[in-house]
């Protein structure tokens, strides 16, 4: 490892798109300690749903951050930060190249750009917002977020409740809107930047993996959902439903799919129902994953799903800076 700071390399995508076995490749080649950015994946119980690698993938292939919580606990983007740093410069020690593999952009984002100051969440906040889309819906909240943070409300589709709700938690509590918050950090970021401050002691690498064509994620998408289904995913849903301690409002319980899963058990969706939003909930996270990838301020270097050459073209990409 020739540069001046030691390297880590993001592998980012849309769900679906292939990131685990161009990951896997890597792991084959160098000597890559592999640390999961996925905020679902975090939850034991939930494997099938999260499209998790195998019991035999995972011995051959460790991940970090992968099984270390029960779905009754929640996980947030400064959690993550404050687990992997510490994982990261372990990997370094031990002369492991950190690569980080995962679809949750925010965690992303909050390791290489930091996180604006925001206050902590609210429980009785939350159960009201909470209370108000049960009553009127979803959009009808978002039109709420569009009145007081219009910025925040184009960014988020009205459709992303767990967004939804975090922007006018974060409105309500400190009077002003997110974006507003998130506009302060960017000046921040600037500012340190120009006075030659970097927070993070890395060379950072961002690779992103995805179809080149969006009709051939979708599709994917709609065979990975059949999949799920197939190999025991409502199974899943209803033992996690059987314990009596995890409700709609938790994180764990609105990972896309499991949300419809529980809509269905709870006789709010027919299956037909259940089965068409997951794999239309599904979709719409990969197209906010894709506006997270094409706003991302660093340097991205692109890799096609189909390209045969994809695999190739991540090696020489990080040989480029790890050796």
């Amino acid at each position: 490892m020739t540069e001046a700071l030691p390297p880590v390399i993001c592998l980012m995508g849309p769900t679906a798109a292939g990131k685990t076995d161009l990951a896997l490749h890597l792991a084959d080649n160098l000597p890559c300690e592999l640390i999961s950015v996925d905020s679902a994946l975090v939850y034991r119980g939930m494997d099938i749903g999260t499209a998790k690698p195998d019991a035999a993938t995972l011995a051959r292939y460790p991940h970090h951050l992968v099984d270390i919580l029960d779905p009754a606990e929640a996980y947030s983007a400064a959690q993550f930060v404050t687990d992997v740093v510490p994982l990261i410069d372990a990997a370094h020690a031990r002369g492991r190249l950190p690569l980080l593999v995962g679809g949750t952009m925010l965690y992303f984002r909050a390791l290489s750009q930091g996180l604006a100051r925001l206050p902590a969440a609210d429980p009785q906040l939350r159960a009201r917002i909470e209370a108000q889309a049960e009553a009127a819906g979803w959009p009808a909240v978002h039109a709420e977020l569009a009145r007081v943070d219009a910025l925040s409300a184009a960014r988020i589709h009205p459709n992303d409740p767990q967004r939804i709700q975090r922007a006018l938690e974060v409105y309500y509590l400190s009077g002003q809107p997110l974006s507003a918050h998130h506009a302060r950090q960017a000046v921040e970021k600037q500012q340190s930047a120009a006075r030659g401050q970097d927070d993070l002691p890395y060379t950072m690498l961002y690779l992103a993996v995805a179809p080149a064509e969006r009709s051939v994620l979708h599709e994917r998408i709609a065979q990975r959902f059949q999949q799920m289904l197939a190999q025991g995913f409502v199974a899943e849903v209803e033992a996690l439903r059987a314990r009596g301690d995890l409700t709609t409002d938790m994180p764990s319980v609105r990972a896309v799919g499991y949300r419809q899963a529980w809509d269905y058990l709870d006789a709010k969706l027919s299956y037909a129902e259940f089965v068409e939003r997951g794999i239309i909930a599904t979709r719409q996270l990969a197209k906010r994953q894709f506006t997270w990838l094409r706003g991302w301020q660093a340097p991205v270097h692109w890799l096609d799903s189909l390209d045969a050459k994809r695999s190739d073209q991540a090696l020489k990409a990080v040989q480029q800076i790890a050796i």
